[in-house]
């Protein structure tokens, strides 16, 4: 039985009876009256008043954790954390107008169109949600919200400066073991994150990809396809590098630089900041209290643009297309295609010299 006899102090709020309890009725009475501030105030409760991040949270437990993939949940919780709570997160939800979430979306103006799209999609659901549980009088996403001006995304290769410029940085820095696996394997990220040194067949030259890590999620799965699960033939010059760094079978091949420990969504992004900081600034950025105030580097630069070369590179060697689906891990080879189509001066200097030299023999014939 408890040492204390327990006081209760209540009271109503919305034509609803709530209580507070505390080992004397002077705190019972504080408790109560936190609590019906905090519902006044739309901090905790279902209700009208309750605020813009109470209930963006709420949406999220409620209607998307469990109902989607970690990865899927994973974006619409950034959208939230990132996005919505910070501009308009302790307004109440039953004040918000169309000009308040239009001014989230005019933030994200010159980003990608697609990455915006869906912060627009979850802006959307947010509120179409709370107007049919009847929280608010009427959608303020609802028709009126348009699109700002943004980018649209797209994938190119690395140009000869700049696979230049990672190859010099990739000898020293941390990251640069796995900088490499991109450009001379074509693995995607999440790949990365899974591979095990069991994964590296050093005999046969051969990495074995059988598993990845999922976007927002800390599990390692197997491909979401069958052709994800592939063997890509390692470069000589790049097994060296790999039999330096070698490790226990079932050790991670790339880990964080702190806990050793394979990585995060979050540590791989740290990690290729730090490695694109470092590039830029040994090939003459200039740096003004440790900001880097002046570039050398292409603003749009990232990992992804790794796999994109292999794949170019692939073409430029005169790898058979249905080969190159294979080797980049595509179920559609109209995506690899997408890629080959993306000709480029040198592809067509290559295909010049095979005409020549078959025409040439053909007259020596």
């Amino acid at each position: 039985m408890s040492k204390y006899n327990y006081y209760r102090s209540r009271f109503y709020f919305n034509n609803k009876q709530y209580e507070a309890t505390g080992k004397t009725q002077k705190e019972a009475d504080q408790k109560a009256a936190l609590k019906k501030a905090q519902l006044e105030n739309g901090g905790i409760g279902i209700s009208k008043n309750m605020s813009v991040a109470v209930w963006c949270r709420e949406w999220l437990e409620t209607y998307k954790q469990g109902t989607i993939t970690d990865r899927t949940y994973a974006r619409y919780k950034a959208h939230v954390e990132n996005q919505i709570i910070p501009e308009i997160g302790n307004m109440k939800i039953k004040d918000v107008h169309d000009v308040h979430l239009q001014r989230i979306l005019n933030s994200r103006k010159g980003y990608s169109r697609s990455d915006t799209k869906k912060l627009f999609n979850t802006i959307q659901a947010i509120f179409k949600q709370a107007r049919i549980s009847r929280l608010i009088p009427y959608d303020p996403a609802e028709g009126s919200l348009k699109m700002p001006l943004t980018t649209e995304g797209q994938r190119r290769s690395i140009t000869d400066t700049e696979r230049q410029f990672m190859l010099d940085t990739a000898k020293t820095h941390r990251a640069g073991l796995w900088v490499k696996m991109m450009l001379y394997c074509g693995l995607r990220p999440g790949e990365l994150m899974a591979l095990q040194w069991k994964d590296i067949d050093f005999k046969h030259k051969l990495v074995i990809i059988n598993k990845a890590k999922e976007s927002g999620s800390k599990e390692f799965k197997e491909p979401k396809t069958k052709a994800g699960f592939r063997s890509v033939p390692i470069p000589d010059v790049y097994l060296e590098d790999l039999k330096v760094a070698s490790g226990e079978p079932f050790s991670p091949v790339f880990t964080q630089e702190t806990t050793g420990m394979a990585h995060t969504d979050e540590s791989f992004r740290k990690a290729w900041k730090s490695f694109k900081r470092a590039m830029d600034i040994e090939h003459g950025a200039k740096v003004y209290r440790n900001q880097i105030v002046v570039s050398t580097l292409a603003p749009d630069l990232i990992p992804y643009f790794l796999r994109h070369t292999y794949c170019t590179d692939l073409e430029i060697a005169g790898v058979p297309i249905n080969v190159a689906k294979y080797l980049m891990g595509h179920s559609d080879i109209s995506v690899t295609a997408k890629i080959y189509t993306h000709t480029s001066a040198k592809t067509i200097e290559i295909a010049a010299e095979k005409i020549n030299a078959n025409i040439n023999k053909s007259k020596v014939g």
